[in-house]
């Protein structure tokens, strides 16, 4: 190598490090100048959860049908700011599903921090979707809420399974939803009432046209055959497994068979059926109809408020148990406001959230504490709610019959269109 070639060498190593000092350099200062990535909230560790939400925005996605549930929200986002200095935002849906696309399109993009849905008042359905696909926030979080303690795991099996999938703690309970009937005390006797559905069918062969049901895929009235088929088929565990279709038919035939003995007796000799709950409760009201379900225990008392039903309505439950599920919220894996979103579950859980939340006049939702676990002047307001004439009290609404795994339900009603859609 000659001494020319050596110095240009040299003078290129020079160079070469220089531009390495400054690129190090306005990287330092590059780095300096972002914000830090946050750490994972550790929920065991409540104190920095509080002080790593401060100042967060928790982007809310909840369905946006009732003005009652959305000024319930609207009143957690307000106790949310006073508290705790954490802003929330209700995104509005008409569908669960456009949230979790959200999701499942951010993590394709390979947006796994920085997400824009931060908490989804989840259904089961898609619940599952979520944890299949890995996108929610894990591990178990849910039992390390502080107001967990106060939860009704014991006597709400739907707390711990939504529709047959363990929700391991990846999803928190908010609220319960349960099918009650009600009836109208001016003209039925409460010593007469069904209790069970085999009581119900031989009540509606004793009161012709007196009972019906929303026709499937009506939410109300697919519920309706859950129950029955809850309580007829020969071995209700089935009902927790995706269905066998070698033995579909064979398992349900005891469903049709019922069905085929209530609908001569039915409304209109179930050659039509009511469109949906509120078409059922105007029926009820206009005498047209002795007993009716809903899937809400105060849906009784809201409408004898609004003038919908006599004062006279009453409800009642099976003491076998009735269908219940719970409604859940869970956290993205890649939320933007991960402590935010903790927060608000954990303050949905509070007893004065849910005691407000189970009041009427601002929701009716069953509560999903148990009133055992509570303080003494916790449990003494909830004792104290007044939920309505019509409205029976948490510890009478009797047991929880869970929800069949969700193979069934597209299946039979299927099946039920294929019999009876035509009116025959």
């Amino acid at each position: 190598m000659t001494r020319h070639h050596a110095a240009i060498n040299q003078k290129g190593r020079h160079i070469m490090r220089l531009i390495t000092r400054l690129l190090t350099a306005s990287f330092v200062a590059l780095a300096g100048s972002l914000p830090a990535v946050a750490a994972e909230p550790d929920p065991s560790d409540w104190a920095a959860v509080e002080k790593a939400a401060a100042g967060q925005t928790v982007y809310f996605n909840a369905w946006g049908g009732s003005e009652s549930i959305n000024s319930y929200i609207e009143w957690v986002g307000s106790e949310m700011q006073k508290r705790y200095g954490v802003d929330v935002v209700q995104v509005k849906l008409d569908d669960t599903a456009s949230a979790v696309a959200k999701v499942v399109a951010e993590k394709a993009a390979g947006k796994n921090e920085g997400g824009s849905v931060d908490l989804i008042w989840i259904n089961g359905e898609n619940f599952v979707s979520m944890k299949n696909q890995k996108l929610l926030l894990s591990p178990d979080w849910v039992t390390s809420l502080p107001n967990w303690t106060y939860v009704d795991t014991q006597n709400q099996p739907t707390i711990l399974t939504d529709f047959t999938e363990p929700t391991e703690g990846l999803e928190s309970p908010w609220g319960g939803a349960k099918m009650v009937f009600f009836y109208d005390s001016a003209r039925t006797e409460a010593s007469a009432l069904p209790d069970s559905a085999k009581q119900l069918l031989a009540w509606a062969k004793a009161n012709p046209g007196r009972f019906s049901y929303p026709a499937p895929p009506d939410f109300i009235g697919s519920s309706f055959l859950k129950q029955v088929l809850t309580e007829v088929i020969d071995d209700p565990e089935k009902l927790l497994k995706p269905l066998d279709e070698t033995r579909f038919e064979k398992d349900v035939e005891p469903l049709f068979a019922y069905l085929d003995s209530l609908h001569p007796m039915a409304w209109r000799a179930g050659k039509a059926f009511p469109q949906n709950y509120p078409d059922m409760k105007q029926k009820l009201g206009d005498g047209e109809l002795d007993i009716i379900f809903a899937f809400n225990p105060a849906e009784a008392s809201a409408a004898i408020k609004a003038g919908e039903l006599p004062d006279t309505v009453r409800s009642f439950v099976f003491s076998g148990g009735t269908l219940g599920n719970t409604h859940f919220v869970t956290i993205p894996y890649n939320a933007n406001a991960k402590a935010g979103a903790l927060l608000v579950a954990n303050f949905l859980l509070s007893p004065e959230a849910q005691l407000r939340k189970q009041d009427p006049q601002y929701w009716g939702d069953p509560t999903v504490l148990a009133m055992d676990k509570l303080p003494a002047a916790d449990r003494a307001a909830f004792q104290s709610l007044d939920l309505g004439v019509a409205t029976l009290a948490p510890d009478q609404l009797g047991p929880v019959l869970a929800e069949p795994h969700a193979s069934w339900m597209e299946r039979i009603e299927t099946e039920w269109r294929r019999r009876y859609a035509s009116g025959n």
